[in-house]
């Protein structure tokens, strides 16, 4: 899903829970890189090779200026799909513009910062290959809608 705002996601995220019961939420940003980099530590899930991001991401050199559907591209370790490219993803986050007093428990932060600019990640279908790397982040309002933001869900399990 694309074209949405953050209040959006939020809206769907709570939607979600009532109609299945089940604990679901954005993802923190370090939720949100951690699965991206997959136990990596290099610039994108697969290495460090741009050469190499055909195979895993919708991009601005690949993408024929349009979103596609997910899991066209190569998985990462964690199985997951496009981390990389394709659409933004909002995150709970609110923007701050370094990691300075940031949470180290990998929870979201929500305190302080710009109160109505949340994070997105994951670079987009019409980006340049720098803006795929799983430490890229940019900030919108939480009301802005684009036509490359969209959003991933997380679903909080009881152990």
């Amino acid at each position: 899903m694309i074209n949405v705002s953050w209040y959006d996601a939020k809206q769907y995220v709570d939607w979600l829970a009532r109609v299945t019961g089940k604990k679901y939420r954005l993802l923190s940003e370090a939720e949100w890189e951690y699965a991206a980099r997959a136990g990596s530590r290099t610039r994108f899930s697969f290495g460090d090779d741009e050469a190499q991001l055909d195979q895993h991401a919708w991009y601005g050199s690949n993408s024929g200026d349009k979103t596609h559907p997910v899991a066209k591209k190569a998985a990462n370790a964690f199985g997951l799909h496009d981390m990389h490219g394709n659409a933004y993803e909002w995150v709970e986050d609110r923007w701050h513009n370094t990691y300075e007093g940031a949470p180290t428990d990998g929870s979201s932060w929500v305190e302080d910062g710009e109160e109505m600019v949340r994070v997105v990640h994951g670079g987009s279908w019409q980006r340049d290959p720098k803006d795929l790397r799983a430490a890229h982040r940019d900030g919108y309002p939480d009301g802005f809608r684009d036509y490359n933001i969209g959003f991933r869900l997380a679903r909080t399990l009881n152990p």
